[in-house]
């Protein structure tokens, strides 16, 4: 083996390691965090998403270029890999489709954080003006309670009623929608890490 041959599959085996480990990390781990509602953590297992798949594809390049350099296009084992590495690059597209619809689902845009996000992602200096919003809020909900509660009378009152009870079903929705993205995520992950696991037998059996 020549030397410009060594050096390509060093680097197909390089890529393979340190590209498909973190993206396979990633979205095994989204669903958990789906579920636990855990927003900033699902934009960073994203991010990793995006950023792995697209080094994945250095690995199909890699391997492309070395299959041309050792003429092994005509092996039946070669090609089969080559197009469930295909079929992987497409589902993990779908995942990160998947993910940010669940992102989008359980932050939505123009939400504001609450105190308690806020104050976890602010630094120390800002903990305390946070933590002195949220016992100001809780001040003003008090005062709105009470005067809801002196105007039951008022039709207001049932305006407020309907409004909380959209709110509710407005939650009971998104959760119901992030419930479907992570059942997706998790299924088509299932299967992008078993196609993983096909290649990797492809290429150590060489039938």
């Amino acid at each position: 083996m020549s030397f410009t041959d060594q050096l390509v599959l060093w680097l197909h085996i390089g890529f393979a390691i340190f590209a498909i480990g973190p993206v396979t990390l990633a979205i095994s781990s989204t669903p958990r965090y789906i579920r636990r509602r855990e927003v900033p953590i699902l934009r960073y297992l994203s991010r990793i998403t995006v950023i792995f798949t697209a080094a994945a594809l250095l690995v199909f390049v890699f391997g492309i270029i070395l299959g041309q350099l050792d003429h092994d296009f005509s092996h039946p084992w070669l090609t089969v890999a080559m197009t469930l590495f295909v079929v992987a690059i497409v589902l993990l597209v779908l995942i990160i489709r998947d993910q940010r619809r669940a992102i989008s689902t359980l932050a939505p845009a123009g939400v504001p954080q609450t105190a308690a996000a806020a104050a976890a992602e602010a630094g120390p200096a800002d903990a305390a003006d946070a933590a002195g919003l949220a016992d100001a809020a809780g001040l003003a909900d008090a005062a709105n309670a009470a005067a809801a509660g002196a105007g039951a009378a008022d039709p207001a009152t049932a305006a407020a009623a309907g409004s909380t009870a959209g709110a509710a079903g407005g939650a009971t929705l998104a959760e119901h929608v992030a419930s479907v993205e992570r059942g997706r995520i998790a299924a088509m992950g299932g299967i992008v890490n078993l196609i993983w696991l096909v290649i990797l037998a492809l290429m150590v059996w060489q039938p």
